[in-house]
């Protein structure tokens, strides 16, 4: 049985709303295609023609609907609702963590006043600490990452008030 990752068709679809680009179609040696789209004309759908098992929880984004006896699954795109609050988001792959050092105080914490450029926490990637920054100013509402837990990319860290 082919399982196909969803990460993978999440970040194929990132990857489209930042491009240019207007689909993306991706055939492997098994089998499998899968097509994402930006047009309606186009459906805005992925297809996926091979036989696969999908997991019991898929993201809110993502509902599943099986096609019409053509034995393929469409996964539709759902614009995410879209928050009052900005998002801080992991620009890379790697451990998240709350403060400069083990033990020290937390950069930030929920009702933290924040500014465009401060440091929000430190993500290590192949053993280098990055600073992540802030792009906006505001007062942080939630804090979704958990200290010295892998995050990967793209994924929420925070949440951000700008009218706090």
């Amino acid at each position: 049985m082919t399982m196909i990752d969803l990460r993978y068709v999440k970040k194929l679809v990132e990857m489209l709303d930042e491009s240019s680009v207007d689909s993306i179609e991706i055939s492997s040696e098994k089998g499998m295609k899968i097509r994402i789209s930006k047009t309606p004309q186009q459906r805005g759908a992925v297809q996926m023609t091979a036989p696969m098992a999908m997991p019991a929880l898929l993201p809110a984004a993502v509902p599943v609907a099986a096609g019409a006896n053509s034995g393929t699954v469409e996964v539709p795109r759902l614009e995410a609702a879209k928050s009052k609050y900005l998002e801080v988001k992991s620009p890379m792959v790697g451990t998240y963590y709350s403060a400069p050092e083990p033990g020290s105080k937390p950069y930030l914490t929920v009702g933290d006043r924040i500014s465009k450029g401060q440091i929000v926490c430190i993500i290590e990637a192949m053993k280098i600490m990055n600073e992540i920054e802030s792009e906006f100013d505001g007062v942080v509402k939630e804090i979704l990452a958990q200290n010295a837990h892998p995050v990967e990319y793209g994924q929420v860290l925070l949440r951000v008030d700008p009218n706090g």
